[in-house]
């Protein structure tokens, strides 16, 4: 009978070391809640605070929804899904009118949803956008 070596202590703790990293750099690559991909944007209109609220130039991200209201210079409101179109990570960093993604550093335009920089290739999701009474709503429906 041939006996068969047993691993080590040294050998059973280095792999239990390299599977937990490699979790976690799997992990790191996906959206909360373990799904590949977030809840994109709204499925139904959604109240997105005061028209007033953004100047003209402006933007701001209403991270509770996945959404980025914009109004260009000449006055023209415009949102955007703010899920990465790179890996479905949601976005919920916005400097001046820069949108960056926390999972691989894509940065998106809020003005007009285009990438700015990679690995993001996509341009955001635009969606409809209205105001009513003073309101901005967006989503399907508005």
């Amino acid at each position: 009978m041939t006996a068969r070596p047993s691993a080590s202590r040294r050998t059973v703790l280095r792999g239990a070391a390299v599977t937990s990293v490699a979790g976690l750099g799997a992990a790191a690559c996906k959206a909360p809640g373990g799904t590949a991909k977030a809840e994109a944007t709204p499925t139904a209109p959604v109240d997105l605070g005061a028209e007033s609220e953004i100047a003209k130039g402006g933007a701001q991200l209403h991270r509770d929804h996945n959404v980025v209201v914009s109004r260009s210079a000449d006055g023209v409101l415009k949102a955007f899904s703010t899920i990465c179109t790179h890996a479905g990570c949601p976005i919920n960093r916005l400097q001046g009118t820069t949108l960056v993604c926390p999972c691989h550093g894509s940065e998106f335009d809020a003005l007009t949803g285009k990438v700015v920089r990679s690995p993001a290739t996509e341009p955001l999701n635009e969606l409809p956008v209205r105001t009513a009474n003073g309101r901005i709503v967006a989503g399907p429906g508005a």
